[in-house]
């Protein structure tokens, strides 16, 4: 069965944006509607490594800006593809992509990976690669190459 509803997580980072072209690309062939969704993680207070707290109106903002932001990418894209739901939530990103997913009944999801390896992926982990081990759809990863390498 071809998908229908394809979510496209988006950190709205190049490497998210390549992967949300790839979607619409694919949503466009497939006469499937895009459903967008960025995750903003909520920093737990008193981790060292964060170095300072981040404040409600900090967060405030984040929240605000990131939500400008998906607005404009899904205005980028609605004369090429269906456009359906622009999500922004809280949490941590693995579990609110996957719980988004079968919210909206995806049929597939399609996300950008960052290519990190070595000790920045033991730190930071990865998220596309514990979505396709715990989606609740079938997984397309777009990895990109840097064009300057």
């Amino acid at each position: 069965m071809l998908p229908k509803n394809i979510l496209v997580p988006t950190d709205l980072s190049r490497e998210s944006n390549r992967a949300l072209d790839y979607a619409c690309e694919l949503g466009r062939e497939l006469h499937a509607t895009i459903h967008l969704l960025n995750v903003v993680g909520i920093p737990a207070v008193g981790v060292p490594e964060l170095g300072v707290a981040i404040t409600a109106n900090v967060m405030d903002s984040m929240i605000e800006d990131n939500h400008v932001a998906l607005g404009k990418l899904a205005d980028a894209h609605r004369g090429e593809v269906a456009i359906g739901q622009i999500l922004l939530k809280t949490g941590e990103a693995r579990d609110v992509i996957n719980a988004t997913a079968k919210e909206i009944s995806a049929d597939l999801i399609v996300i950008g990976t960052h290519g990190r390896t070595g000790i920045s992926r033991a730190l930071l982990g990865s998220i596309a690669e514990t979505v396709v081990r715990t989606a609740p759809c079938p997984v397309l990863t777009i990895h990109t190459h840097d064009e300057a390498a």
